[in-house]
């Protein structure tokens, strides 16, 4: 028996919106010093609407990190920028019916990643006025600045 849903499995066995926006709004870069999972979630957002049109992700991280990728990036479209805040680790957990307790930090990044991709895209467009990092749900999480490669 599975320690995992089959939600958590199906997202990890077939990952949606993997991949990045080459002309995205945002970008979040989130790393885990402890596990050493990395996400990054790429956002393109209708500045008409302020709502969420297409999100990707490029993930270097266990099954559970791939999962939670995979699925916030299911869960934010089609949102406006304020309901895809609301975001939270719970809500990713519960989508995917739930986590085992020493993944749950996985979830952490998920949100983190994507609080820091809206981040970004509001910086940009008010003009990187009054910019600064997006508070962390996981006090372990940390910006990275290196380019994530597939494979490496």
């Amino acid at each position: 028996m599975s320690k995992y849903s089959e939600k958590v499995m199906d997202h990890f066995k077939n990952p949606r919106n993997v991949g990045e926006i080459p002309d995205a709004d945002g970008v979040g870069e989130i790393g885990n010093a402890t596990c050493g999972d990395i996400m990054k979630i790429y956002i393109k957002v209708d500045d008409d609407e302020d709502r969420i049109t297409e999100a990707k992700f490029q993930t270097f991280g266990c099954g559970a990190a791939i999962a939670t990728s995979s699925m916030i990036t299911e869960l934010v479209k089609g949102k406006t920028i304020d309901e895809a805040l609301q975001i939270s680790k719970k809500t990713v957990a519960e989508a995917l019916d739930g986590l085992p307790p020493i993944k749950m930090h996985c979830s952490n990044l998920a949100a983190d990643a994507l609080k820091a991709a809206i981040n970004e895209y509001r910086c940009r467009k008010n003009g990187n006025a009054g910019c600064k990092q997006a508070p962390f749900e996981d006090e372990s999480c940390h910006y990275h600045t290196e380019d994530i490669t597939p494979g490496e």
